[in-house]
């Protein structure tokens, strides 16, 4: 587990632009909710940094059509709630950085860290605005 005051930041910088934390398993069952739900599964690695919450962000505040819940969860430290949260992200593999847009429970859009990797945050947030116009 990390240490809180590494990843404080970066949990804040998610959390002042609206989205919800899931810290706990009980926490993950919100993704099965009608409706949809962006959960971004937060990481330290450096696209996390660099791209993934950066392309998250810009996504939700520029897009004309929003997901109806913001929610995020920290590998290796909410590490219930992110186990819980994998659950309702199967048949995908165990992702940090990981960014997944349900519908009504059930994946319609998923990005995984090797689709973060090495990609700009300005791609990452048109990819999600292309699924927020076509999902919500």
């Amino acid at each position: 587990m990390y240490p809180k005051e590494i990843i404080s930041p970066m949990k804040s910088e998610m959390t002042e632009q609206g989205f919800k934390e899931l810290l706990t398993a009980e926490d993950a069952d919100v993704l099965k909710q009608p409706g949809t739900s962006l959960l971004f599964i937060n990481s330290v690695c450096g696209c996390s940094a660099g791209t993934a919450r950066p392309g998250v962000l810009m996504a939700v505040q520029n897009a004309t059509k929003k997901p109806d819940q913001l929610l995020t969860s920290f590998a290796g430290y909410d590490v219930e709630a992110v186990k819980a949260a994998r659950n309702y992200l199967l048949p995908y593999p165990p992702s940090s950085p990981a960014i997944a847009l349900l519908k009504d429970g059930q994946v319609v859009h998923m990005i995984e860290r090797h689709m973060i990797e090495g990609r700009p945050a300005q791609m990452i947030a048109s990819n999600l605005m292309q699924a927020f116009e076509q999902h919500c």
